[in-house]
């Protein structure tokens, strides 16, 4: 799965790998999450012949698909991520895999590698050389009762490659720059025609870094939160504790 990313590139350098004219400036984000505004980009409107703008555009989405036909959003889920081997036939996901396939441009994501049932060690996976990369993202827009729209979005996730496995068995699917424009184009390929690009990222892609549990807290926003870091076991006084009552202090259980 992918729950947290971050996105520190600046504008010029984003709109330059998505193919944008240009995108309007935004800051370093460092721990982007669910129900937050993200930036994707979709295939614009078709340029007259001869132009040499790009045919591509940004859209600012609330991270959290909501289909169309959702009555009561209290009662729907929120799905930031969507399993690519199904998403051409589910209903949550069937409509923008075929009309509002998208880009959506990240330094990295977070993974957390699960110990005992609990979140246990986080990780920063970056690409290996820098720079940027870009998650197959799907948009939906939401009509909410009142009468305005929300563009909402979700991030498609495949099984993980070798190199992401050990930490978590789900990964983002990456697009390749060279791909960008077939997994747009959805006026003339329908979503069996680009299925092959959900795939796992290849091989020496990503390096996982491991960082302290800073990322946990959706609050810490800054930079540190992707040092390096080790959290180490829980010291054995306090899973004492934890797992009975403190002798110093009353209790009435």
């Amino acid at each position: 799965m992918c729950g947290r990313f971050a996105l520190t590139a600046t504008p010029d350098q984003t709109a330059a790998f998505l193919g944008l004219a240009e995108l309007e400036d935004f800051p370093a984000r460092y721990n982007i999450a669910p129900t937050q505004p993200v930036l994707m980009a979709t295939a614009g409107v078709p340029r007259a012949p001869g132009s040499n703008l790009p045919d591509r555009q940004p859209m600012l989405v609330r991270w959290g698909l909501i289909p169309a036909w959702v009555k009561d959003t209290r009662e729907f889920p929120l799905l930031f991520n969507a399993r690519s081997e199904g998403a051409i036939e589910k209903a949550s996901f069937k409509a923008a895999m075929r009309h509002r396939r998208a880009l959506v441009p990240a330094s990295g994501f977070y993974e957390w590698r699960q110990s005992g049932g609990k979140k246990g060690q986080p990780y920063w996976i970056r690409p290996r050389h820098g720079g940027l990369i870009a998650f197959a993202g799907l948009i939906e827009t939401y009509a909410e009762p009142g009468g305005s729209e929300m563009d909402t979005g979700a991030i498609l996730t495949v099984n993980a490659n070798a190199d992401i496995a050990h930490i978590h068995d789900r990964m983002p699917v990456v697009i390749d720059p060279g791909d960008f424009a077939r997994w747009l184009d959805c006026r003339t390929l329908e979503p069996r025609d680009v299925a092959d690009l959900l795939r796992p990222a290849q091989l020496d892609v990503f390096e996982a870094v491991p960082i302290s549990d800073l990322v946990n807290k959706v609050a810490n926003t800054g930079p540190e939160i992707q040092q390096r870091g080790e959290i180490g076991p829980e010291p054995e006084k306090a899973r004492r504790q934890k797992s009975g009552a403190d002798d110093s202090q009353m209790t009435l259980f």
